[in-house]
């Protein structure tokens, strides 16, 4: 491949070439994704027909071709037609050396607003996780002395008061397991990063899930047959997995539909703090017809002790959220009323990895 079809194809975000007459002559692999089409589909095609801009457009755009001049729209909604409108941000430009050709840049907003928010996320997890850490183990070490002062005492006491020594204890433990959930970030070993099949990490999850929590839980697979593997742990994996379907039957107090969504997104890509980007191209959306999130936790959901529940510890979506972050992927939820949707995003394993065949 040459270095222009190289840094053509290397464009985050969906480009397109457009020629003297307003025609496609070409896409790069981000537009593909976008349109849900392949550049052969759409060369030739007349632009306006394939991309439907809620601006008055055309006579701007005429003029930046005439005076080789950028044209720049922003916060607008992009449409193409077989998918919902989503608000982006649009730049145009002449193509130098190649006159009345005209190249279209477009930056979907919410992907890379949800993007920013995310790491944030991670960065505060980590951040409290780490100092909740520290305290855990000073904490065990009194609580196991006061279960054990309870149990003495309750050897010589009546009936009444035992229920007090009963509720000591039972408190403690409580207070113990809490405090061996937050002790599980510490010990998480890094991911074993082999080729995964995200299906067989799916089935293993549903399976799983019917035959405990979500026994009453309606559970619909909806999967790309043509999805390449992943590069992860499958145990890692199937817990993120495994915690996203016990949340959405918590959520629907066990009588609900949940639905496994699997596709391929080839403009996904994550850009770090340092200015490098990975492509994270899978994708699994664990989609329930539950409540929603409450407003108030909608923003800090992946945060470390935030629940949506009266006696939710809030540390399985944190621990979610770093296993993800380990495996150098990206999770984000949609949620209103009806319909809540965890969405992870995943790098697709280079060929010289084969498939973990004890884990598929």
């Amino acid at each position: 491949m040459s270095d222009g079809a190289t840094l053509w194809a290397s464009i985050p975000v969906p480009a397109i070439l457009v020629d003297k007459d307003d025609r496609i002559s070409d896409i790069n692999p981000a537009a593909e994704g976008f349109f849900n089409a392949s550049a052969k589909q759409m060369r030739g095609d007349p632009i306006w027909d394939r991309l439907m801009v809620d601006a008055p457009l055309e006579d701007a755009f005429q003029r930046a071709r005439d005076h080789g001049t950028p044209l720049y729209v922003n916060h607008v909604d992009i449409g193409t037609g077989d998918a919902p409108p989503q608000q982006c941000n649009l730049q145009i430009g002449p193509l130098n050396g190649d006159p009345g050709t005209m190249m279209f840049l477009i930056s979907p907003r919410q992907l890379a607003e949800r993007m920013t928010r995310s790491q944030g996320v991670k960065s505060s997890a980590k951040s409290a996780i780490g100092m909740a850490e520290m305290l855990a183990h000073e904490i065990k070490n009194p609580l196991a002395g006061i279960t054990g002062a309870a149990q003495l005492l309750s050897m010589n006491l009546g009936p009444d008061d035992l229920e007090l020594t009963d509720l000591i204890v039972e408190e403690s433990r409580r207070i113990v397991k809490l405090l061996e959930q937050v002790e599980q970030f510490g010990n998480l070993v890094p991911p074993q990063r082999k080729a995964v099949n995200l299906h067989d990490v799916l089935d293993r999850a549903r399976r799983s899930a019917l035959l405990g929590f979500g026994a009453h839980m309606v559970i619909h697979e909806d999967y790309d047959p043509s999805l390449p593997p992943a590069v992860g742990d499958a145990d890692q994996l199937l817990q993120v997995v495994l915690n996203l379907l016990k949340n959405a039957s918590e959520a629907a107090d066990g009588n609900g539909t949940i639905r496994l969504h699997t596709y391929y997104e080839h403009s996904f890509r994550m850009r770090r703090a340092d200015g490098t980007g990975q492509a994270l191209p899978l994708q699994i959306e664990v989609i329930d017809d539950g409540p929603g999130l409450p407003d108030n936790i909608k923003g800090d959901i992946f945060d470390p002790f935030v629940s949506g529940r009266e006696n939710g510890t809030g540390l399985g979506l944190a621990l979610v959220s770093k296993i993800i972050s380990d495996h150098d992927g990206w999770i984000s939820v949609d949620s209103v009323p009806g319909r809540t949707v965890f969405r992870i995003s995943l790098p697709r394993a280079p060929k010289e990895l084969t498939i973990d065949e004890e884990n598929s």
